[in-house]
């Protein structure tokens, strides 16, 4: 696997990185919740599955390259959500429209993308898009409270602080998914992936995983 840009860990910083009994607990907790969620919701994801082939005969699932712990490149996975012309959609958008690209710029989002399909903006607003992601959990890309994993291009908002986010595997809920979402500046992103970094145990991942669930229903940030 390539292996992004990881500053020096030597010196008192890299406690972080220790395989401490709580982070064993973590990894088996992990394993557990992903494997009975997957089995339990076994036949929504066959639904899911089907819905988003018979939309278009496009591919079920998108992969797309994100940075893991450590700096690792990893595939995370989702139901598809956008069109198979995506990538073209974007490219003329962020071409003709001054103020899509400054969003795109600034948060690597968009509040209305046109590469989003019906079927796709429900999935999200949902989170069921992130169902799959539990198959990367059980691969050990991913926990299920983390920091959400980033591209390439987002190491740069990060700055020296992309030393935290690699201390800590990127997660499926985490502070930011519960503190707003994309309702949030990236600076707070980033502020709140920090602050998760240094202080992980098992009690606060406990307290996310309770507020994640009125904060899918809420939708509050979710697009």
């Amino acid at each position: 696997m390539e292996i992004a840009y990881v500053p020096s860990l030597s010196g008192p910083e890299s406690a972080v990185y220790e395989r401490s009994f709580d982070q064993i607990l973590t990894e088996i907790m992990n394993v557990l919740v992903a494997f009975a969620v997957i089995v339990f919701l076994a036949p929504v994801l066959f639904l899911i599955a089907m819905a988003v082939y018979c939309q278009d005969g496009g591919p079920i699932l998108f992969a797309h390259r994100r940075i893991g712990r450590n700096g690792r490149h990893f595939h995370c996975l989702k139901f598809r959500s956008m069109a198979i012309d995506a990538e073209r959609r974007l490219a003329d958008l962020l071409a003709s429209d001054p103020a899509a690209r400054a969003e795109w710029e600034r948060d690597y989002k968009l509040r209305r993308d046109p590469r989003v399909t019906a079927l796709g903006e429900f999935l999200r607003k949902t989170s069921l898009d992130e169902l799959p992601q539990f198959l990367n959990v059980l691969r050990g890309d991913m926990s299920i409270v983390g920091p959400r994993p980033i591209v390439e291009a987002e190491v740069c908002k990060y700055g020296r602080r992309f030393r935290d986010y690699c201390a800590v595997k990127p997660g499926i809920t985490g502070l930011w998914q519960v503190s707003g979402r994309n309702d949030v500046s990236y600076r707070t992103r980033v502020a709140l992936d920090c602050l998760y970094a240094r202080n992980r145990n098992v009690l606060l991942d406990a307290y996310i995983i309770v507020c994640t669930v009125p904060a899918v229903l809420a939708r509050r940030g979710s697009y």
